[in-house]
C-alpha cells in the first residue's frame, strides 16, 4: 500500500471542511471535464492506498478508447447518464445512475469507457492500489445494480455499502466505501471512522448545509470533509435537491496533536 502524500499541511483538527475550489477543475480535452479531490493536481495526492477520487464528465458520443492498467482496482460510480464499459477479460456492460462498476486489473488489463448517448455522462472514478496478497489473481470485472446494494437508514439518509465487509462488491483493497443519499430537505449524519481509520467524504451531487461541529457551513458540490474517529459528526441537511456523498474509510492519514 502506498503511503499518504499531502502537499502542504492539513489543519491539525479532528474534523475539516475543504471547499470544492481547494481542488483543481481541469478540462484537458474538449470532451472531458474533471474535478480531482484526490490525485492529479490536488493537494491530497494520495490517501493511504487510494490513488485518486475524481469527478469525470464526458460529452455525448465521446470517451476513453482502449487503454491498459496494472496493479489497480478501479471503481466507477455513475451520477448522471450512463457509461459503456468493455475490457479484455470479456467483461462488458452499460451502467446507469447510482450503479457501480468494479474492475480489478491484476497484472494487466485493457478496457474502454464510452458515453455512447446524446446526453452528458458524469461519474466518480476511484483508483486503489490492489492489496498485494492478490498479486497474480486474474483480472476481473463486476457490475453492481442498485437493487443489489441493500439500503439502510441513518435518519433520512439512505446508505448503501459499496466496499467493506457488508459491501456489494467483491473488493481487493484496504478500506470501506458507502454512498449516502439524503432526500431534498432531509437530514442525516456520517458514520464516524473506526479506530485506525480516517474519513474522506466527497459531495458528488446536490448541496446543503452542515451544522454542529462545523457551524452552519454551506455544503456544496465537490466539497470534501475529512474526519478522525474522535470527530463529532455534524448534521447534514439537503437543499432543494437530494444530497449525495461518498464516504471513504481509509487507513489513518490525518495527523493531529495529542
Amino acid at each position: 500500500m502506498f503511503d499518504t502524500v499531502i502537499r502542504g499541511q492539513l489543519p491539525q483538527q479532528d474534523l475539516m471542511h475543504l471547499p470544492a475550489d481547494t481542488f483543481p477543475m481541469i478540462n484537458p480535452v474538449h470532451w472531458l471535464t474533471s474535478h480531482f479531490a484526490v490525485g492529479g493536481y490536488s493537494p491530497l495526492q494520495r490517501l493511504s492506498g487510494m490513488l485518486t477520487a475524481h469527478m469525470t464528465q464526458i460529452k455525448p458520443q465521446n470517451g476513453f478508447s482502449w487503454h491498459q492498467h496494472r496493479g489497480l482496482e478501479i471503481y466507477t460510480y455513475v451520477i448522471d447518464g450512463e457509461l459503456y464499459h468493455e475490457d479484455s477479460t470479456g467483461g462488458k456492460g452499460t451502467i446507469g445512475a447510482g450503479e457501480v462498476q468494479r474492475m480489478f486489473s491484476g497484472d494487466y488489463i485493457q478496457h474502454q469507457e464510452l458515453n455512447r448517448t446524446d446526453e452528458f455522462t458524469r461519474v466518480i472514478q476511484i483508483w486503489y492500489v490492489a492489496d498485494t496478497k492478490y498479486k497474480g489473481l486474474a483480472p476481473n470485472y463486476e457490475q453492481v445494480p442498485l437493487e443489489k446494494m441493500v439500503p439502510r437508514m441513518i435518519k433520512d439518509g439512505v446508505v448503501r455499502d459499496i466496499i467493506g465487509e457488508n459491501g456489494a462488491t467483491d473488493s481487493h483493497v484496504h478500506g470501506r466505501l458507502t454512498s449516502t443519499i439524503i432526500p431534498a430537505g432531509g437530514q442525516s449524519t456520517f458514520e464516524p471512522p473506526r479506530e485506525g481509520e480516517d474519513l474522506f467524504l466527497y459531495v458528488v451531487n446536490g448541496s446543503g448545509t452542515a451544522n454542529g461541529s462545523i457551524p452552519a457551513t454551506p455544503l456544496n458540490l465537490y466539497d470534501v470533509v475529512l474526519a478522525t474517529p474522535d470527530a463529532a459528526s455534524p448534521t447534514f441537511t439537503a437543499g432543494d435537491q437530494p444530497l449525495n456523498y461518498l464516504s471513504f474509510y481509509l487507513p489513518s492519514f490525518i495527523k493531529t496533536e495529542n
